[in-house]
């Protein structure tokens, strides 16, 4: 996570950027280094961070998510308003803004979700929150692999493909593994008829 940080932070691409391009650069790079730790902490494998305190510091840092997409397309809009409302209306002609704004959509109704869970029942709400999240992290590796920016190929490379492990681990072994063990636990304590 801090290896594409630190590529950016010392890129030529920001030598004549003004201040708000690099917030919101920073914001874009931090929010997909937090999705490399969301899916770990949902998972429970975060050392110190299983059970509810781990789903506690998931939920703080599903925010901070937000925040850093937020300021990362505030960022660019303050940069250049038209090309931000081009890929925010679809109409840009560069197609990794089709996969940033649906990022941006799939964390808008993540957050709406989870402002909606008590009112829905846990196993849709799971499941909701799992294939958004899925769309989110698929939508914003494509984006950001399509751009040759501050955090340079390689650092970038490995990030998105550890965030796509990562998910797609936790995603595995939350939604398939420990139901079949479950199960199977099940059925072995149940008496035979």
């Amino acid at each position: 996570m801090a290896g594409p940080v630190g590529v950016a932070a010392f890129s030529p691409y920001l030598a004549y950027r003004n201040p708000a391009y690099i917030i919101g650069g920073f914001a874009g790079i931090l929010s997909l280094s937090f999705l490399f730790v969301q899916p770990l902490l949902a998972a429970g494998y975060m050392p110190g961070l299983a059970g509810p305190r781990g789903r506690r510091v998931h939920g703080w840092l599903g925010m901070a998510i937000l925040v850093c997409v937020l300021l990362h397309v505030a960022g660019l809009f303050v940069t250049s308003p038209p090309d931000t409302l081009d890929a925010l209306l679809l109409v840009a002609p560069t197609p990794f803004s089709v996969y940033g704004v649906t990022a941006l959509w799939g964390i808008a109704i993540t957050a709406g979700l989870v402002a909606m869970r008590r009112r829905m029942a846990p196993g849709l709400w799971r499941w909701l929150h799992n294939g958004l999240a899925f769309v989110v992290v698929v939508a914003t590796v494509i984006h950001a692999v399509q751009i040759e920016g501050a955090m340079g190929p390689v650092s970038k490379s490995l990030l998105c493909l550890a965030v796509l492990v990562a998910t797609a681990a936790s995603l595995l072994d939350l939604r398939v593994l420990r139901p079949m063990l479950k199960s199977r636990q099940r059925g072995k304590t149940e008496p035979i008829p």
